[in-house]
C-alpha cells in the first residue's frame, strides 16, 4: 500500500477566511497528566478587513520573552477590521505552554520551538506546532514578523533579523521589511543561521520575514515594547494594511552586522560568577577584558579575566551571574561588508 500523506493534528477553532475580528485557539492536542483528553490552547486572533496582504505576527516562540507578546496584544486592541486593508493573524504566545511556565523551552517535551522547524505532524507537541506554522499558516501569508528578546538569560541590543536567502529578491524584500520596522541595527543571518528556525522556515516557503530582538531579562520593558509596537505599525503601513501614521521615521541608514564565526564570541571557561565589564551595543576590541570569572567555591583561586578574541560589536550579553562552562557571555558580531 502507498504511504498516506501525514496530516497535521492541530486544528483552529475558527475559520481564518471569515472577515472581521475573531478570537480562538489553535488546539494543541497532546495527552499528558495536566490535560489527558483535551487540548493545550494556543490563542490566535484574526483581524480581517478589506482586500490586501495577509501578515502573520508571532510572539512567545520562547516562553520567557514578553516584550513581543505585549506589543502584539497592544495591536490587537488598537486595530479594527474597518481600518485594515488585508488580514492580521496574531499569535501572541505561539509556545503557549512555555509562556505559561515562563520557560524558554516547552514544559511538555523540553524542546526549543525555534529549533524545531520544519517540524513533524506525528512528532511531539513542539514539532507539531512547528509543522502547522510552516505548512498551514506561512503559505497563506505575504509577510511574517516574529518578535523575540533575550529572555531570562540574555539582553540583546534592539535589532531586526533578516535571512540572507539564496533567492536574492527574497533577501531584498526581507531587508526592506526590516528597514520599515525602523530600528538602527539589522542582524543579517547568513552561514551561521540555524536552519531549524522560523526565519529558515520562511525562506523554505518563500515568504518575506523578519524577526526582532528587543532587550531581555525575563520581564516586559516599556521602552522595548514601545519599539516593538512602533515597528509593527510601520511595517503595516509599508505593506499597505493601514494608512500612514505619525510615528517617528525609521532609521535612515541602519547598521548591518552578522555573526562571522561562533568562535568570535566570549564563553564561560568554567563554573563561577561572571563579573561583566561590557554591555550590548558597545564595541569590542581584541584582547580587551569582557569580564572576570570569580570562583566562589574556591576563594583562594585567582579570578580569570576573559578577553574578546576579535574586534567587533557586542550584540548581546548574558544576564546571568552564576555561569557554567560553555555558556555564552558576550555575542560578538562584525559589520557586513559593503555589497553583501
Amino acid at each position: 500500500m502507498p504511504d498516506r500523506p501525514a496530516q497535521n493534528r492541530l486544528k483552529l477553532t475558527f475559520d481564518l477566511d471569515r472577515p472581521g475580528r475573531q478570537y480562538g485557539d489553535l488546539m494543541l492536542r497532546w495527552s499528558d497528566n495536566t490535560i489527558p483528553l483535551g487540548y493545550h490552547p494556543v490563542p490566535v486572533i484574526s483581524i480581517k478587513g478589506g482586500d490586501g496582504p495577509t501578515v502573520l505576527m508571532i510572539g512567545g516562540t520562547h516562553g520567557d520573552e514578553f516584550e513581543g507578546p505585549a506589543a502584539i496584544m497592544r495591536l490587537a486592541r488598537k486595530l479594527s477590521p474597518d481600518a485594515l486593508s488585508g488580514q492580521l493573524i496574531l499569535i501572541p504566545a505561539l509556545n503557549a505552554p512555555a509562556v505559561t511556565a515562563s520557560s524558554r523551552v516547552s514544559p511538555l517535551d523540553g524542546a526549543n520551538l525555534n529549533r524545531a522547524f520544519p517540524g513533524d505532524p506525528d512528532g511531539g507537541p513542539t514539532a507539531m506546532l512547528a509543522h502547522f506554522v510552516e505548512t498551514v499558516l506561512m503559505p497563506r501569508c505575504d509577510a511574517i514578523i516574529d518578535l523575540h528578546s533575550g529572555g531570562k538569560a540574555s539582553f540583546f541590543e534592539p535589532c531586526t533579523l533578516v535571512t540572507r536567502t539564496a533567492d536574492g529578491d527574497l533577501y531584498q524584500r526581507n531587508l526592506e521589511l526590516a528597514k520599515a520596522f525602523g530600528l538602527p541595527l539589522i542582524w543579517v543571518l547568513g552561514a551561521n543561521n540555524d536552519n531549524r528556525s522560523i526565519n529558515s522556515a520562511s525562506e523554505r516557503v518563500g515568504v518575506p520575514m523578519i524577526a526582532a530582538e528587543l532587550g531581555g531579562g525575563g520581564g516586559s520593558q516599556p521602552h522595548m515594547v514601545d519599539l516593538a509596537e512602533q515597528g509593527l505599525l510601520r511595517c503595516l503601513g509599508w505593506l499597505g494594511l493601514i494608512e500612514g501614521s505619525s510615528l517617528p521615521s525609521p532609521s535612515p541608514s541602519p547598521r548591518l552586522v552578522e555573526i562571522a564565526s561562533p568562535l568570535h564570541s566570549v564563553y564561560a571557561t568554567g563554573e563561577g560568577l561572571f563579573d561583566r565589564a561590557v554591555s550590548s551595543g558597545q564595541l569590542a576590541t581584541a584582547g580587551e577584558t569582557a569580564g572576570w570569572l570569580h570562583y566562589l567555591a574556591e576563594p583562594d583561586r585567582a579570578s580569570q579575566p576573559l578577553a574578546f578574541p576579535v574586534d567587533g560589536f557586542v550584540l548581546a550579553h548574558t544576564c546571568r551571574g552564576l555561569v557554567h562552562r560553555g555558556e555564552l557571555l558576550a555575542l560578538i558580531a562584525q559589520d557586513v561588508p559593503e555589497g553583501r
